[in-house]
């Protein structure tokens, strides 16, 4: 008896130190809530944590104080810690022939450029254009490629232990595709941050078919009901440098 005792003991104290049993969850289910969650956003702001590998190099963190509307899609950013400190960037669907204003901090701070998403100047150290910035693109990204290994019949979806981030209670969902199909999906395995009370994804991280780093997205101080208006995406603002 003693015996058996400890060995479930043991058996047990080996779970926790790996994370705790997955939990099997109903994709579509968790899909249609999580989307249904975020139909109901039309502004937020944010702290937003953005972190890239880069041509096989882990770039540094970058941290960026985040303005979004839905509609029509529009973007207001400012760094607000190293390397970028104090560049801005702002972007309106419509707006100034749909490219992006955008200055860098420090001694560039007065030099003004008007870009397209996807000019190299923008895309230059980063995977994705500055349009798909936000909650809705993690959204996007992860619901796209588990409909699409949902319907090959390769798809491996589970609810880890619950954690706290960002001082919010989420859950933790990992997606996980074939080592041998990760090429025909965004990546190999999908880390999930899903905030507990909102329903809104708050942070995926993106591995590859090594279990490398390539991606990871987070937004912390998550305001869902931010009153944001015209004058958030006008560079005239006077809190803006443009």
């Amino acid at each position: 008896m003693h015996r058996t005792t400890c060995s479930a003991l043991f058996a047990l104290a080996a779970l926790l130190a790996h994370g705790g049993a997955a939990a099997r969850v109903d994709p579509q289910e968790w899909l249609r809530e999580a989307e249904s969650a975020y139909e109901r956003v039309a502004n937020y702001t944010a702290i937003f944590h953005k972190q890239q590998r880069v041509a096989g190099e882990l770039l540094p963190a970058e941290t960026i104080f985040l303005k979004c509307r839905k509609q029509p899609f529009s973007l207001y950013m400012k760094w607000i810690k190293a390397p970028y400190k104090d560049s801005e960037l702002l972007y309106a669907k419509g707006w100034n022939g749909d490219q992006a204003r955008v200055h860098r901090g420090g001694i560039l701070r007065f030099i003004t450029h008007n870009l397209d998403p996807r000019h190299p100047g923008l895309m230059a150290d980063n995977l994705r254009p500055v349009t798909s910035v936000g909650i809705g693109f993690l959204l996007e990204t992860v619901a796209t490629d588990m409909r699409k290994a949902l319907k090959a019949g390769e798809l491996t979806f589970s609810e880890r232990n619950a954690a706290t981030l960002y001082g919010r209670k989420t859950r933790v969902l990992e997606v996980v595709f074939p080592r041998e199909k990760a090429k025909d999906y965004e990546g190999r395995r999908y880390v999930i941050n899903q905030d507990a009370e909102s329903k809104i994804l708050v942070r995926i991280r993106v591995y590859d078919a090594d279990d490398l780093l390539m991606e990871s997205y987070g937004y912390e101080n998550l305001d869902l009901s931010a009153p944001l208006g015209d004058a958030d995406f006008d560079p005239q603002n006077p809190e803006y440098h443009f």
